[in-house]
């Protein structure tokens, strides 16, 4: 399901993702997990890891993982993983370019109602949002899918975010970089934009998303621009 609250009109609240939204992440994360799946049995490139796993939690694909490597994935190897993941994003996390003015332009536009909506487990979110300044806009309204009944590409942790603000999940915007995330953000009833840096948007090309951009340096413009036509 999709709503049509969009174009003319601005937004009650603005909910982001973040890995891949606010921070460069997916490239250290995955990374990792592609030299431990290798030390498991399971060799890929990057590129390969990325394109099956970006968007996904790991513990959700533990048929495939047991499928490649022949060994069953335990909870000490996912906390080994979280462990050397977490070390990795300490020492290389970067900010995605213009993500501080699009947060403040989204705040700015939505009266302080933002949110941070992550597929991940809190404390890498934290730690991330923490590490590159971002904290102070987000403290108090940061949502995990790990603690959910689902993760996207279901609803739930959008429709928590929403709830919180206290903002029906129609009158969201959601800023999503994936396929699994904008389907959990349209499955909640929110307008989608596409944040898509590195591509033509193809990646959205089969979803009902509003507006897919490039640079997030061009949200405040592109928030400013719902503001003027109103």
């Amino acid at each position: 399901m999709r709503c049509s609250y969009h174009g003319g009109m601005t937004f009650q609240a603005i909910l982001f993702d973040c890995d891949g939204v606010l921070v460069d992440s997916e490239p250290i994360t995955n990374g990792v997990l592609r030299d431990m799946l290798q030390e498991q049995g399971w060799r890929m490139t990057l590129a390969q890891c990325m394109d099956f796993f970006v968007g996904k939690a790991v513990k959700d694909e533990r048929t495939t993982i047991e499928a490649h490597t022949g060994r069953p994935l335990t909870e000490a190897w996912l906390q080994a993983f979280r462990e050397r993941r977490n070390a990795a994003l300490d020492r290389h996390l970067t900010v995605i370019p213009g993500a501080h003015d699009g947060v403040v332009a989204a705040f700015a536009h939505a009266g302080g109602r933002i949110a941070c909506a992550s597929g991940a487990d809190r404390f890498k979110v934290e730690l991330q949002l923490q590490k590159v300044g971002l904290m102070a806009h987000f403290e108090g309204r940061i949502f995990s899918g790990h603690e959910m009944s689902r993760s996207k590409p279901a609803p739930d942790v959008y429709l928590a975010a929403a709830a919180h603000l206290a903002v029906p999940a129609e009158r969201c915007l959601v800023i999503e970089d994936t396929a699994t995330g904008a389907r959990a953000g349209l499955s909640a009833g929110a307008t989608v934009w596409g944040y898509c840096p590195h591509g033509d948007g193809r990646a959205f090309a089969d979803l009902p998303v509003a507006r897919v951009f490039r640079h997030m340096q061009d949200l405040p413009g592109l928030l400013q621009a719902l503001e003027h036509s109103t």
